[in-house]
């Protein structure tokens, strides 16, 4: 009897074991990460497949709350209001087994802070990064930063001795078009191992061992295959068939079919993210339009004429399928900074439009090219072209060009577009992370996303003094100010606030992240 019980229980783990191994996610999206180097592109995809695999100090968990990562506690010093203190988590271990220490967070948080980093604007404050401890770290900032920890959450921790053997220790210049191995390669401490990279194509991660929190987590997925898939049709297609088990963005055309399909779900939320038109208006002549001599967008009353003559309303009827709600403000509502009254959508008037235009000197118009992605946001490239027709009707003839998210985002790095659409999330759920990227004046800490080259010193001074004023309601009023003069100054054409769709097999229990990330260790299979 004792022989029988035994061969049952014999059979019954080998069964429980094959299937845990067996418990393999095939997930899909419209575009990869466009690098695996933690802080070389700050860009939605590219995070969410880093969080597999790397780490921060601190992190934001599937319901958008801040929680622990490898920063088991953290808060200003009581000795000193200009430092932040970070206590580590012991027993991490990098997937190679290399120990994880106090020396890997200020190897990792200085690179960070260097000219190539995409990060360098959330560090902005820092002046110095210091170990006191092997699992103790001080943060110095010039001035008492409120909102250190949540400038922290995308941060991910390198292993300095893999960097130094790997010849990774300078962050990848993307824009530059360089390749490195850390592109390709990555050694972190999260709950999944890469396995293989094929950028564009596969990566495939396994569940790693040595994982910290292994026990904290379901971990119930245990080998993940991500498939970056372009067409919105095909996607579909692989998930009706059963060749994905996830995509993290269902075409809103293809709502109901898969909905309506047996054991999948369509699972909604609002997304933290809002989607906008950036416009170069501090040249002084532009590359892409057929003005000789000047710049129409230097105009205040042509941003405003485009501004008004886009109809978003129609935008998110026709093009999103009522699957966007419109924006009046570059500032999802999740955000400290936002109200209704900022995000009051300007009214569609195509005749006030007109004699905006007019007024400029620009009664017959202009043409200009608008760049746009066609693999990064929800419908980009549907929505860009719908504004091509509305900006038609004032004489405002747009030439698209719409491209891969690894060729367009370049084109604003690099100052090298006039008219390019963008979308914008806000891990810190805080006003002068948007600030910092996209209305300070483009230099060496400051500014690396804003394309408008515009750019005010009384502005960036206030901008700069965010990051050190705890008097929270004085910093409301700061902010408050600043927003006042980005509307005033039309700096961007929002479109809309995006709308989540996730598509999961029925059997997956998650719900959906605001900032679309998905962290596989969360999910459950039933």
């Amino acid at each position: 009897m004792k022989k029988t019980t035994a061969l049952l229980s014999a059979a019954l783990l080998a069964t429980t074991a094959l299937s845990a191994s067996a418990e393999t996610l095939k997930w899909a999206r419209a575009g990869d990460a466009l690098t695996l180097d933690p802080h070389a592109q700050n860009e939605g995809p590219t995070s969410a497949l880093a969080h597999q695999i790397m780490e921060p100090l601190v992190m934001r968990d599937m319901t958008g709350a801040m929680v622990p990562a490898l920063a088991t506690e953290w808060g200003p010093s009581a000795d000193n209001p200009n430092v932040w203190t970070f206590k580590l988590r012991e027993g991490v271990k990098f997937h190679d087994g290399a120990d994880f220490d106090s020396e890997d967070v200020v190897f990792s948080l200085n690179r960070a802070m260097t000219p190539d980093s995409d990060y360098k604007e959330l560090l902005a404050s820092v002046k110095e990064v210091r170990a006191v401890g092997k699992y103790m770290i001080e943060i110095e900032t010039d001035g008492p930063n409120p909102i250190m920890a949540n400038n922290l959450t995308n941060m991910f921790m390198m292993d300095k001795g893999w960097a130094e053997a790997n010849g990774a220790v300078k962050v990848q210049d993307y824009e530059g078009g360089e390749d490195t191995y850390a592109a390709k390669n990555a050694n972190g401490t999260g709950p999944y191992k890469l396995i293989s990279r094929e950028p564009d194509v596969k990566t495939v991660m396994e569940a790693y061992d040595g994982y910290w929190g292994k026990d904290e987590f379901p971990m119930q997925v245990t080998r993940i295959e991500y498939t970056p898939i372009q067409n919105a049709a095909t996607r579909v297609a692989a998930m009706l068939s059963g060749e994905v088990d996830f995509i993290q963005d269902v075409p809103v055309q293809d709502l109901a079919r898969v909905a309506d399909a047996d054991g999948l779900d369509v699972r909604t939320a609002p997304q933290n993210r809002v989607i906008f038109f950036g416009m170069n208006q501090g040249a002084d002549d532009l590359a892409n339009d057929n003005v000789e001599g000047k710049n129409p967008l230097a105009d205040k009353r042509v941003r405003q004429a485009m501004n008004i003559a886009i109809n978003r309303d129609a935008i998110k009827q026709v093009v999103m399928r009522g699957q966007s709600e419109p924006a009046g403000v570059a500032m999802p509502p999740f955000v400290n900074g936002w109200t209704a009254e900022l995000d009051s959508v300007p009214a569609y008037d195509v005749a006030a439009a007109k004699a905006l235009m007019t007024e400029a000197g620009y009664g017959d118009g202009f043409s200009i090219q608008l760049d746009c992605p066609n693999d990064r946001y929800i419908n980009d490239e549907a929505i860009c072209q719908a504004s091509v027709g509305m900006l038609a009707q004032i004489g405002v003839t747009v030439n698209l060009d719409a491209k891969p998210k690894a060729q367009h985002f370049p084109l604003i790095n690099n100052l090298e577009t006039d008219f390019y659409m963008l979308g914008w999330g806000v891990p810190t759920y805080d006003s002068e992370y948007i600030f910092n990227f996209l209305a300070h004046t483009k230099g060496e800490k400051y500014g690396s996303w804003n394309g408008t080259r515009f750019g005010d010193a009384d502005l960036d001074a206030k901008i700069v003094s965010l990051a050190s004023n705890t008097d929270l309601e004085a910093r409301n009023a700061t902010i408050a100010d600043i927003w006042a003069t980005v509307q005033e100054e039309v700096l961007y054409l929002p479109i809309h606030h995006q709308v989540l769709n996730w598509g999961v097999k029925s059997n997956i229990g998650t719900i959906v992240a605001p900032d679309d990330t998905a962290k596989f260790k969360y999910f459950t299979l039933n």
